[in-house]
């Protein structure tokens, strides 16, 4: 099915915030009634996704469940300030990305929110200079006058880097306010992107420790993360004369899903994915990950060490535990937890988003499996959509998304490689048992 159109979208935000025009007409909608709609509401986009064939599975895993329409009603009164809140989501996946680095830097952030701020400026036509300028003097004046806090909460060893770093970044934002003065409205976004990439590269450099200690068991078990990674996906587009393919660039989020990218990056350096086939592209997602030629029953990844699937569990950091360096949510999905309200620090809010596959029955049953969201879906509109809190992802293509909408069913991964951050990956696997013959196993003669 096609992606939902931007009226479609309206529509159904405009419902589940108790907003429509009928009601605001006759304004004679009781609370009962409002409950009713909500859950009536929240039980057809459950009934759609079954349509739809909806799964993010290993097998035939319901995308949504009947709990869905439950957590919606528990929130009636709450979705119309929540929407509000929504109502200009980050959809960009670098952009989301450097908010979910643990860090406590005031002005970096500061400058960071200025420089994104641009990209509203850029949708008015004719580009709005004066916010840009604002945004542009902003960042100049923070870097001029409070160099030396962003340096001092850096780490020794990193401190001359980031002190060049904030330099380049002074000498790009002056030659930024030049654009500006110019009206060069071609230069703008290119400008742009260059002080918020040395933005990453400060924010990155910031971060001095991973932030908690991952919970028992899955701190001695499984791969994990400590850090991020970037993993370069190149993939063989079939009968396609425009489009043959190409390589994507991801970022993997170890300090939000320390597990889940463990898992795919330790999966990517054994060459798990090369050469697999993409296994499902219906508009909503693409999919892969199963072995191919698996015995009946086998969906995942088997470790050699146990000679079973191994097992991951569903993983989601949310907001009030990453801004108290806490660990992930483990084991249960929000509203299992009854965490209705809470946000997770990785939503599905960009096209793109990576994360794991899981049978509808087992939270923990993540293995190799992964899909990348195509967002526009009307099931998942930002801020709102009922995937946030029940699926675990762990990182976003940041380079190259268009290819996913033009990857089908066979198509190809040719390879993954990771080409940054390899060092975070901390592995606590045990050698495959070794055979042993039966003059082994007899007891030495004396």
């Amino acid at each position: 099915m096609s992606s939902s159109s931007p009226k479609s979208s309206t529509r159904i935000l405009k419902c589940f915030a108790g907003k429509n025009e009928e009601e605001e007409e006759k304004k004679k909608t009781t609370h009962d009634d409002e409950t009713k709609n909500t859950t009536t509401m929240a039980k057809k986009i459950v009934s759609l996704s079954t349509a739809l064939g909806v799964s993010l599975t290993m097998t035939t895993m319901p995308l949504v469940g009947d709990d869905v329409a439950q957590a919606y009603e528990y929130n009636q009164n709450q979705i119309s300030q929540l929407a509000g809140l929504q109502a200009n989501p980050v959809t960009n996946a670098r952009a989301l990305l450097r908010n979910a680095l643990p860090i406590d830097c005031k002005e970096i952030r500061q400058i960071q929110k200025a420089l994104e701020s641009i990209s509203d400026d850029l949708r008015v036509p004719g580009v709005k200079f004066s916010g840009v300028e604002e945004s542009v003097n902003k960042s100049l004046k923070i870097v001029k006058n409070d160099a030396n806090k962003i340096v001092d909460k850096t780490a020794s060893a990193k401190k001359d880097q980031v002190r060049q770093y904030l330099k380049d970044l002074g000498t790009e934002l002056q030659d930024f306010q030049t654009i500006v003065a110019n009206k060069d409205k071609q230069e703008v976004p290119v400008a742009q992107q260059k002080c918020l990439s040395l933005v990453t590269k400060i924010e990155e450099a910031l971060v001095n420790e991973f932030p908690y200690q991952v919970p028992a068991p899955y701190d001695t078990t499984l791969p994990r993360l400590e850090g991020r990674a970037t993993v370069e996906m190149e993939v063989k587009i079939k009968d396609n004369a425009v489009n043959p393919g190409g390589k994507l660039t991801i970022v993997l989020d170890g300090y939000n899903a320390p597990v889940s990218a463990g898992n795919f990056t330790d999966l990517i350096q054994k060459k798990f994915y090369d050469g697999m086939k993409i296994q499902r592209s219906d508009g909503f997602v693409v999919q892969s990950g199963k072995p191919e030629n698996a015995p009946k029953g086998v969906d995942g990844y088997i470790d050699p060490a146990t000679g079973k699937e191994r097992s991951v569990p569903l993983e989601i950091m949310p907001e009030s535990s990453f801004m108290k360096k806490k660990a992930p949510e483990y084991d249960f999905t929000f509203e299992e937890n009854g965490m209705y309200r809470e946000q997770p620090v990785l939503p599905f809010n960009a096209f793109g988003t990576l994360a794991m596959a899981r049978r509808e029955a087992d939270n923990n049953s993540a293995s190799s499996q992964f899909f990348f969201l195509l967002r526009e879906s009307e099931l998942t509109p930002s801020g709102t959509n009922i995937l946030d809190g029940r699926y675990s992802i762990f990182g976003y293509v940041v380079d190259n998304q268009e290819l996913l909408r033009d990857m089908k069913v066979d198509d190809e991964i040719v390879s993954m490689k990771i080409v940054r951050g390899a060092e975070n990956l901390v592995k606590n696997e045990r050698a495959a048992p070794t055979p042993t013959t039966q003059e082994e196993q007899a007891p030495a003669s004396e």
